[in-house]
């Protein structure tokens, strides 16, 4: 590696650092490296940069190697393939606070690219094929000039070997729940540079696509439950906007919300005024940031508020996937206000038609979501627990006959 500082300070720390990675692919490095470092000045920042050493195991060894020396608390990555003013450093360095993951892109809006005609379709292909495989909404998942908050990169788990590093990098971030934004490029083809073998780089994809394609579509991903909304399979968007509606018919009228577990669900953004999300994974609150509604992590065993807060309280499809002692119903209640509406939402296994259509996404995905299920609730041992507690049941919503929705009625003072 090698590196070369704009502040020549020791213990400066710089704003910036700037990785280039694959510099020997071009034929005159020295000419790149010194056009680049005047791109780097004009930015009037404390910056440095780092010059990979190739690794023979791939770009993805490289890469990460690279980026542990970085020091900023922002880096931006260059590949050499590029000719022409270097413009791109001051546009990312202006959007560094609009995402955690920023792609300077070839094909979106006020891009400019100058590459021939067959590396244009080839390159076009390819990102098609993982953008939709991969529901990504990353026009150009393949450009390797990119701008990251340095420590949201080190907390991504990277681990392909070669340029798949560059779409696992975009899937990992989404699964955790930064924000990826894309803005234009001006690209040309630096002709100096020989360029990456397409057919080589289409391998390295293809045999990390299948990874990537579970994690992007795990529960485990911050988005999971909003991308369910508008899903490709017919039976899961039913699911998830059946739920919608009955849920945001059931909260309606009913004053704040205490939403409990409330994921990623497109529901946050329905919560009336003064509404609090609540989740115990910091992946779904990072996505919920799109909502505008305040957010709190925190356990459902444990509920962080004062008791009788809350006029309404939500959970949906939690209760099922923890343990019925302690009670988690228990913190619902205590923190529903007298008189306040309680909406909870879970499996009925009561139902045969719920138990069998478990058991068939059971099959179809093993270990997956069904397997999460550990507590196993029904539509009439639910009533007698509330009945016990002085409750009045208000309504039941069916989603298929499968999925129970619940709302109950806490005693007034």
């Amino acid at each position: 590696m090698t590196r070369s500082d704009a502040d020549h300070s020791s213990s400066a720390t710089p704003e910036l650092t700037v990785v280039v990675t694959r510099a020997s692919r071009t034929a005159d490095p020295a000419a790149f490296m010194a056009a680049l470092r005047r791109e780097v000045d004009r930015l009037g920042l404390s910056s440095e940069v780092i010059v990979g050493t190739p690794d023979p195991r791939g770009f993805g060894h490289e890469l990460r190697q690279t980026l542990g020396l970085a020091h900023a608390p922002f880096i931006i990555t260059v590949d050499p393939d590029f000719a022409g003013p270097m413009t791109f450093l001051a546009d990312l360095w202006a959007r560094r606070h609009d995402a955690e993951v920023i792609v300077a892109s070839r094909y979106v809006p006020g891009s400019r690219v100058e590459m021939p005609l067959l590396r244009t379709v080839g390159s076009r292909l390819l990102n098609l094929a993982f953008r939709r495989g991969l529901s990504l909404g990353v026009n150009d998942g393949s450009s390797a000039i990119r701008l990251f908050r340095a420590d949201v990169l080190r907390s991504l788990q990277l681990e392909a070997a070669d340029y798949d590093v560059l779409q696992e990098t975009l899937v990992r971030a989404h699964a955790a729940g930064w924000r990826v934004l894309e803005i234009p490029l001006h690209y040309t083809p630096n002709a100096n540079v020989h360029s990456k073998a397409h057919l080589s780089l289409t391998f390295a994809y293809l045999r990390t696509f299948w990874t990537l394609w579970k994690l992007r579509n795990s529960i485990a991903a911050a988005d999971y439950d909003y991308r369910a909304h508008d899903s490709a399979i017919p039976l899961q968007r039913y699911w998830q906007r059946s739920r919608y509606r009955h849920i945001t018919g059931l909260i309606q009228g009913q004053g704040r919300v205490l939403d409990v577990g409330c994921g990623s669900s497109r529901i946050i953004g329905a919560l009336p005024p003064g509404s609090v999300a609540l989740d115990v994974l910091s992946n779904k609150l990072r996505f919920a940031r799109r909502f505008g509604v305040p957010r709190v992590r925190g356990s459902g065993f444990a509920l962080p508020f004062a008791d009788e807060t809350f006029p309404c309280v939500l959970c949906s499809q939690v209760i099922e996937h923890v343990p019925m002692v302690p009670s988690m119903i228990d913190e619902l209640c205590r923190v529903l206000a007298p008189g306040g509406r309680l909406v909870l939402g879970t499996p009925d296994y009561d139902r045969w038609e719920w138990v069998w259509i478990e058991k068939a996404y059971g099959m179809a995905a093993p270990g997956g979501y069904a397997d999460e299920h550990i507590s196993h609730y029904s539509r009439k041992g639910l009533l007698e627990d509330f009945a016990r507690r002085g409750y009045t049941h208000e309504a039941t919503r069916y989603i298929l006959r499968g999925e129970l929705i619940l709302a109950f009625r806490k005693p007034a003072r």
